[in-house]
């Protein structure tokens, strides 16, 4: 069965929310989400490929990218990848 790829930039104490909105969803759906989280300052695997980032951002299949970040959004991309994975 396919993953959903889901990578999260982790760049302040204020994003650590969704963080926590992200485990919670690959604990509902095991075996279908691979769930790698960035920590700006941290973690530098992710500059290569996406470059800097400055606000929180969410890396789906590492196509599809979300700034503009709250949990509404979050599940609702990740339903829709999800949806396209089981399709």
């Amino acid at each position: 069965m396919e993953k959903v790829k889901l990578e999260f930039i982790n760049t302040c104490s204020c994003c650590d929310g969704y963080g926590d909105v992200l485990r919670d969803l690959a604990a509902k759906h095991p075996g279908q989400i691979d769930l790698k989280i960035y920590y700006m300052g941290k973690d530098f695997d992710y500059l290569p490929k996406y470059g800097p980032i400055s606000r929180g951002t969410l890396i789906i299949n590492e196509r599809e990218r979300f700034d503009e970040l709250s949990r509404r959004v979050i599940e609702g991309a990740v339903k829709v990848a999800l949806d396209k994975v089981n399709g």
